[in-house]
């Protein structure tokens, strides 16, 4: 209502802009909300001013589009929806104008999410399905209008190469909660990610980009909220544009992109992790919040045999109906938004399979798939697949299309296996170290992005420390989270005061970064383990905001980030390890030049029996960086120096003879210390790797 009690009467508005828009009409200034429902008669627009709440009828609806202007509307008006319609959970209706929805396309949100029975939109306490007609207005966030434009101030993207990129994940709030140099009312927050020190740790590091988990809106689940947990890991979305007002001081988006444009600024990318396979509303006995609300049918994968009940390929409860043209539309829309209007430089897929199923089935030819790969904006930023999700023939690794990366889980547990000790894996260590071509091989070692641990799982320090999981934090009887973690501990469970386990632990945690990042394919590094980060021995900490999950700079060692930054320089120095292409061993049909080597400790390349040696422990693996000629194929041609990489799996030391004909080799790293041998050898440390380089030119 007005001043006055005059009712304001909408103009039927513009369909084609979805979500709440400040435009000049014929009629003024004011907003045009538009939303999609199929299955509602009536949706009312939900204007509120405190507490006080103001309805609106949308007035016109086109090709399943609810639309209207509201005259005199401004950017900050704060608002939700009630749609009206047919209630039959049993038939997949679920409309409830008692609930208050948030709008799929909404901006921002104001306010928090109360855990109250007043967001179910039937009777919990009855049985069957009753209509439960109290308002949830009370205990629903409110979205707002936004209209503002962001200064860039002239910084443009970096565009990195996937091939020269070094991705480093990272947790918002984990990452400053407890960063000294990060002023504290800016600690967990985007802007405390644009802070110089921090920054600068990252400049130092030597990473092209982070990634972030997720940043949309989430919600914490009530079972988590019963226990005095919550959602810390963000995988619970409930909108798809606003970022999550958490992490924020005041404005979420102006926050967001304050902290883009600093990484941008020091030629850092920012992807982030996007959760489209489900959200926050789970299962049919969930709350009532919004897509349910609005067109439940439409937004969410069904039941074939009975309608009331949710498909589940994520495990969380529900699966979004992402076939659906109005799905599809959404899911783009909010992709896009985030690279034109937020800038980032690419997304990570949770359980991406899922998005891509048609008919329940996985298709590498699905809508999905099809229309990103055409679409102008969103062809051109870095699109990266977790490949699998928990639905039929849901592990997909390999097979997503051109254009896509893949996080490659058979690195990490090969890498993992061979270094724990693991017998019989040196052929399949081997082909991690050049790229995975048994899995990518119409495609390129771009592909696949190599990681050793990530957000889900044990961090690097207690990946060797650890041989059981110790998730009892999580309040469920330590049942959740990976089970076989290829995890070893050195003959001590956790912590201990013993110098030679710790010695030990210090050696193996080298030789894994050694070998992820000189391993062909895109790295991923784990933020913290370079800080020698532990979780308690905790591999399922996505309920745990506390000291369990965020970075305890106090405790950094420093030494290991040194190590990591010289790593990662020598990396970005040698292109021989950053191949656009795979190897291929004799090169263009030339006899005599090759791209790679396989060789033993004697210098001698590597034959059937050896690499089907269960025993067998040490590898020389010879790369060619002086690749000229015009004689090679133009994919293959590589003007750079030659590495030699020597991989000690053995627990003893082990004397490498260098190749003859090459060099001479210079030392520039080792995982362990070791020894050279004049110019004919080095002998490599126990259960180490050691980087030699001759230069060229």
């Amino acid at each position: 209502m007005a001043a006055g009690g005059l009712k304001i009467h909408l103009h039927p508005g513009d369909s084609t802009r979805l979500g709440a828009h400040c435009v000049v009409t014929a009629a003024g200034l004011g907003v045009n909300f538009a939303i999609w429902s199929e299955t509602a008669t009536r949706v009312e627009l939900c204007v509120f001013d405190g507490s006080k709440e103001t309805r609106h009828e949308l007035p016109a609806r086109s090709n399943g589009v609810w639309h209207g202007f509201l005259p005199g509307a401004t950017a900050g008006l704060r608002y939700g929806y009630r749609v009206h319609g047919e209630y039959d959970p049993a038939n997949g209706r679920r409309c409830n104008p008692a609930k208050l929805l948030i709008d799929p396309y909404g901006r921002s949100l104001s306010g928090d999410f109360a855990h109250d029975d007043r967001l179910f939109d039937f009777v919990r306490q009855k049985s069957g399905w009753s209509p439960d007609h109290r308002d949830s207005a009370p205990v629903v966030p409110k979205c707002v209008v936004v209209d503002h434009q962001f200064d860039w101030q002239g910084v443009s993207a970096p565009g990195t190469a996937l091939e020269d990129s070094i991705i480093y994940e990272l947790h918002v709030k984990g990452f400053t909660q407890q960063h000294p140099q990060v002023p504290e009312a800016l600690r967990g927050k985007y802007l405390g990610l644009a802070e110089p020190a921090v920054i600068d740790y990252l400049k130092m590091l030597g990473v092209t980009a982070v990634e972030l988990l997720p940043c949309a809106s989430f919600v914490s689940e009530s079972s988590l909220v019963d226990r005095g947990l919550s959602n810390y890991w963000g995988y619970n979305t409930i909108n798809f544009f606003a970022p999550h007002a958490g992490y924020a001081c005041n404005d979420p988006i102006v926050e967001f992109q304050t902290m883009v444009r600093a990484m941008h600024d020091a030629g850092i990318e920012v992807i982030v992790d996007v959760v489209y396979n489900h959200t926050a509303e789970g299962d049919a006995w969930g709350p009532t919040l919004c897509f349910r609300g609005i067109d439940n049918h439409t937004y969410y994968q069904l039941r074939q045999h009975d309608k009331s009940a949710y498909v589940n390929n994520s495990g969380c409860g529900n699966s979004v109906a992402v076939q659906n043209p109005a799905v599809l539309r959404l899911v783009l829309d909010s992709l896009r938004y985030w690279v034109e209007v937020m800038h980032v430089d690419g997304f990570r897929f949770d359980l991406a399979p899922s998005l891509a199923r048609v008919n329940g089935e996985y298709d590498y030819n699905s809508p999905f798939l099809q229309t990103l790969y055409q679409d102008p904006v969103l062809s051109q930023v870095k699109l990266i697949a977790e490949p699998w999700d928990v639905g039929h023939a849901g592990y997909r690794l390999g097979q997503f299309p051109p254009g896509w990366a893949e996080w490659n889980d058979h690195y990490r547990a090969t890498v993992r296996s061979f270094w724990r000790g693991d017998e019989g894996v040196i052929g399949q260590f081997a082909s991690r170290l050049a790229g995975s071509s048994d899995i990518f091989g119409r495609r390129g070692p771009g592909s696949g992005v190599n990681y050793i641990t990530s957000h889900d799982g044990f961090s690097l320090e207690d990946l060797v420390s650890h041989q059981r999981r110790h998730n009892e934090a999580n309040g469920e009887n330590n049942a959740d989270g990976e089970q076989h973690s290829n995890s070893w501990n050195h003959g001590v469970e956790g912590p201990t005061d013993d110098p030679e386990i710790q010695n030990k632990r210090q050696r193996d945690k080298r030789a894994l970064l050694g070998t992820l990042l000189l391993s062909q394919g895109v790295p991923m590094l784990l933020a913290g383990d370079e800080l020698g980060r532990t979780q308690q021995g905790n591999n399922n900490a996505y309920c745990q905001d506390n000291e369990i999950s965020w970075l305890d700079w106090a405790a950094a060692d420093h030494t290991l980030i040194d190590f990591v930054s010289g790593l990662i320089k020598l990396r970005r120095e040698l292109a021989v390890l950053r191949r656009r292409e795979f190897l291929v061993g004799t090169v263009s049909g030339l006899t005599a030049v090759h791209d790679v080597q396989w060789l033993t400790a004697a210098g001698e390349p590597m034959k059937i029996g050896q690499w089907r040696d269960a025993g067998h422990r040490a590898l020389a693996v010879l790369l060619r960086g002086d690749l000229k000629s015009e004689l090679i194929d133009a994919r293959y041609r590589l003007d750079g120096d030659d590495a030699l990489v020597l991989i000690n799996g053995a627990d003893v030391p082990v004397s490498f003879t260098l190749p003859m004909g090459t060099g001479p080799w210079n030392c520039v790293m080792e995982t362990a210390p070791g020894d050279a041998l004049a110019s004919t050898g080095h002998r490599a440390a126990p259960r180490s790797v050691v980087l030699l380089v001759s230069r060229n030119g």
